[in-house]
C-alpha cells in the first residue's frame, strides 16, 4: 500500500489511487557523432556538441542508407522467398539469375542489328548474360541443399 497516493479525493467505495508511473525517457550514453560518452545529466555534447538524442530515436547518421532501402519493403521479397520456399542466400542467388535472364533479353532490344558484326557481338553478350545466370541457378541450388541439410 505504499505506492498508494497519499491524501487525493476519492470516493469511499473506490480503491485508493495508485501513482502514475512517469515514463522517464532513457538518454544515449555516447555521441552519435565523435562517440564520445556525455557528461552525467547533460543535453549536449561536450566535444562537438550534438544534442543528446533518447536511445529509442533512430540515429540520423547512421540511418541514412535504411531510407534509400524504402523500396525493398514495398516489395516485401520475404514473402517472395517464403513462396518460394528459398533460404535467403539461395533467393538472392535466383534474383541474381533472373536479373541475368532479364538483362540478356534487354541486351537484343536495346542494341540494334545493323550488321553482322554487331550481331555477333550482341549474341557473345546473350551468352555472357546467360552463363552468368547459369552460375546464379546453381549457386541457389548449392546453396539451398546445403541450407536444407542443416536443418
Amino acid at each position: 500500500m505504499s505506492e498508494a497516493v497519499h491524501n487525493p479525493s476519492q470516493e469511499f467505495w473506490r480503491p485508493p489511487a495508485l501513482r502514475s508511473e512517469t515514463a522517464v525517457p532513457t538518454l544515449a550514453e555516447a555521441c552519435y557523432r565523435c562517440e564520445t560518452e556525455f557528461i552525467v545529466g547533460a543535453n549536449f555534447c561536450h566535444v562537438c556538441g550534438a544534442a543528446r538524442p533518447a536511445k529509442a530515436d533512430k540515429l540520423p547518421q547512421h540511418s541514412w542508407w535504411l531510407e534509400s532501402l524504402e523500396f525493398v519493403k514495398a516489395m516485401e521479397l520475404h514473402r517472395l522467398k517464403e513462396w518460394f520456399g528459398l533460404s535467403t542466400a539461395a533467393f538472392m542467388a535466383f534474383s541474381a539469375g533472373a536479373g541475368c535472364v532479364l538483362a540478356a533479353i534487354m541486351v537484343g532490344l536495346v542494341y540494334p542489328v545493323q550488321n553482322v558484326a554487331d550481331f555477333q557481338a550482341i549474341q557473345l553478350w546473350r551468352i555472357e548474360w546467360l552463363l552468368a545466370a547459369l552460375v546464379a541457378f546453381a549457386a541457389g541450388i548449392l546453396l539451398q541443399r546445403a541450407g536444407s541439410a542443416e536443418k
